[in-house]
């Protein structure tokens, strides 16, 4: 292909190699944020609305770059880091060979060659050779999908001519050269063409928080539904911190608000469905006062500057539980199942109580289970914590927008 522009366009690293378009796309402006901090990204240049090549920013100043070809089949990989010289090193490329459409789509291999380079110019080539695939009558999983035979090659070479310029962010054109590895051919003159998303709204907002506190009859996308109310026990708080977490990884960095000691009143929205019963919400009440402004409980390293549309920080869920607990409360990790999940099987909230006056834990089952769920904190008119809650949304809190 010959081309003398390139759209670009930005989006979240994660999973992004796996497809020609972004599966969660960003602005520019949060991208060039999350590049002065240091934190992954992804750039997609495309052409002609073909993807030529995806390239990610990795933290430590790393950069990987995808290739893709003029079926749009992803069939390069170059990792580059800093050098001495001051320049990006290529110094892994990796190339594979596909038999047709199928054996791509399923990551089948018929050939892998890995170029590896060293600081100073030491190379090595090592290519691996898939086995036999068998007749076409055999069922995919009994294909071979490994190697069968591997050569190395090793042998000096000038290190400059694996090198490149750093990027500063939105000098894309530093990876043109790249794109000739694929076959494609840039023209003298390569304009790139911004064609990002909006930045629209910025992150989540916390908006509706207090429909998902008012029982009775409501719509969800799963049809009707009825908001009921549970009353979950006093939460006993002794350090002025209160903890958002899941139980199983209290020993993680917890995500902590600063309130003031004393017991308070713990309380589940449930949302019950024609599919079931789940915990909608769960919120804690510090004073009576209903919140005036609400806003997301950030850890001390977390900007929301840098959450595209509709993102969020949240508390992280890998046992399909949540809990509500003083930021000094640990747990017995051997006595979990027995104490605290296996109950929660059969009901919707556990407490594990505790001697007074040291603090206990409530616990409930999160939403639909594991996950990511936002925690907003409710301040009142003088900016105090009223309450904070733990939106598990499997209903819409925040009004549609």
């Amino acid at each position: 292909m010959i081309f003398d522009s390139l759209d670009v366009s930005y989006g979240n690293m994660w999973g992004s190699q796996q497809a020609t378009s972004h599966p969660d796309p960003m602005s520019r402006a949060v991208a060039a944020r999350r590049h002065a901090a240091g934190m992954d990204y992804a750039v997609l240049l495309s052409a002609r609305e073909r993807p030529l090549a995806l390239v990610e920013y990795w933290p430590r100043r790393m950069w990987r770059v995808y290739l893709f070809d003029d079926r749009s089949w992803r069939m390069q990989m170059i990792d580059l880091k800093p050098h001495s010289t001051g320049m990006l090193l290529a110094h892994g490329n990796t190339r594979w060979q596909f038999a047709n459409e199928q054996d791509h789509s399923s990551w089948k291999w018929d050939v892998q060659e890995t170029t590896t380079v060293s600081a100073d110019g030491q190379v090595e080539v090592r290519s691996e050779f898939a086995g036999p695939r068998g007749t076409p009558t055999e069922p995919l999983h009994a294909r071979t999908s490994g190697p069968s035979s591997v050569s190395v090659r090793r042998f000096p070479a000038a290190v400059e001519s694996f090198l490149c310029p750093v990027p500063e962010f939105g000098d894309w054109q530093v990876f043109v050269p790249f794109l000739a590895q694929q076959g494609h051919e840039p023209a003298t003159t390569v304009v790139l063409n911004d064609v990002s998303v909006d930045e629209g709204s910025g992150p989540l907002r916390a908006t509706g928080i207090e429909q998902l506190f008012s029982p009775g009859a409501c719509d969800t996308p799963d049809g009707p539904a009825v908001v009921e109310l549970v009353d979950a026990g006093l939460l006993r708080i002794t350090s002025g911190q209160l903890a958002v977490s899941d139980p199983g990884w209290i020993g993680e960095t917890p995500r902590t608000v600063a309130v003031s000691p004393g017991e308070f009143p713990v309380t589940l929205s449930l949302l019950r469905t024609t599919r079931g019963d789940g915990v909608a919400a769960a919120r804690v009440t510090f004073l009576d006062t209903p919140p005036r402004d609400w806003e997301m409980a950030l850890r001390p390293d977390e900007d929301l500057g840098l959450l595209g549309e509709g993102q969020f920080y949240g508390v992280g869920v890998d046992t399909g539980t949540a809990a509500f607990m003083d930021a000094t409360r640990t747990v017995i990790e051997d006595q979990l199942d027995e104490d605290l999940f296996v109950p929660l099987d059969s009901q919707f909230t556990v407490e594990l109580p505790s001697i007074e006056p040291e603090p206990n834990l409530i616990a409930f089952r999160a939403g639909r289970g594991d996950g990511a769920y936002p925690v907003w904190i409710g301040r009142t008119d003088d900016g105090q914590v009223g309450c904070v809650v733990v939106d598990f949304q499997l209903h819409s809190a925040d009004g549609g927008e």
